[in-house]
């Protein structure tokens, strides 16, 4: 994890002085875990979670709002703010400052979409099939979201239809028993030892 970090941190500014980073794939797939251990390997990134920009009204109809919110500050150079989304009360919430530090790491289902993929530095995958992610989804968030479920894997499904993300990733993540695997995606380049699989062990990550 740490060498993705630092190969990160080389890549040259793609939203003012932000490399922005996506973290893209199903739901489910285990994004917002992976993003917790990379922010942590990036000292502290901060990390955008798109659950906060969506909302029940507008699933995946929030690009215009990100834009505006987060993306044109950073371009600025200056701190984003953004109302997070409560999906309990279902109201937004009062602003919260995102400041444009030198990588900052979106997560979530949409990330790598084609309006956004102009201001990214590089944009991961999550590589797990989506009736995997969906069933883990479905078992961690368990009977009472089941209604919620029902509703987002036709809207997921529409999405990626229309937007797809994997054919324009830079990096693939797969998740192993033990760490992560992380290889060059259809559009990325690992340097010099792309043709080798990295992977994370108990003591040390790639």
């Amino acid at each position: 994890m740490h060498q993705l970090a630092a190969r990160l941190r080389r890549l040259p500014p793609s939203c003012g002085p932000v490399r922005l980073v996506g973290i893209d794939g199903h739901a489910g797939s285990g994004k917002s875990t992976f993003a917790g251990r990379l922010a942590e390997a990036l000292d502290g990134a901060p990390v955008l979670r798109l659950d906060d920009i969506a909302s029940h009204d507008e699933l995946f109809g929030w690009t215009e709002r990100l834009l505006a919110q987060v993306i044109e500050p950073f371009g600025r150079g200056t701190t984003a703010h953004y109302a997070p989304y409560d999906w309990r009360t279902r109201r937004f919430g009062p602003p919260r400052a995102l400041p444009p530090a030198p990588v900052v790491l979106i997560e979530g289902v949409g990330a790598g979409r084609r309006a956004l993929r102009p201001h990214l530095a590089c944009l991961l995958w999550l590589d797990l099939p989506s009736e995997a992610a969906w069933a883990r989804g479905r078992a961690r968030d368990g009977e009472e979201q089941r209604e919620f479920w029902d509703g987002w894997v036709p809207a997921e499904e529409d999405h990626f239809s229309r937007d797809p993300s994997k054919p324009y990733a830079d990096v693939l993540v797969r998740q192993l028993e033990e760490g992560y695997e992380v290889l060059a995606g259809p559009v990325g380049d690992l340097g010099p030892h792309q043709d080798v699989t990295h992977r994370e062990g108990p003591a040390a990550m790639w």
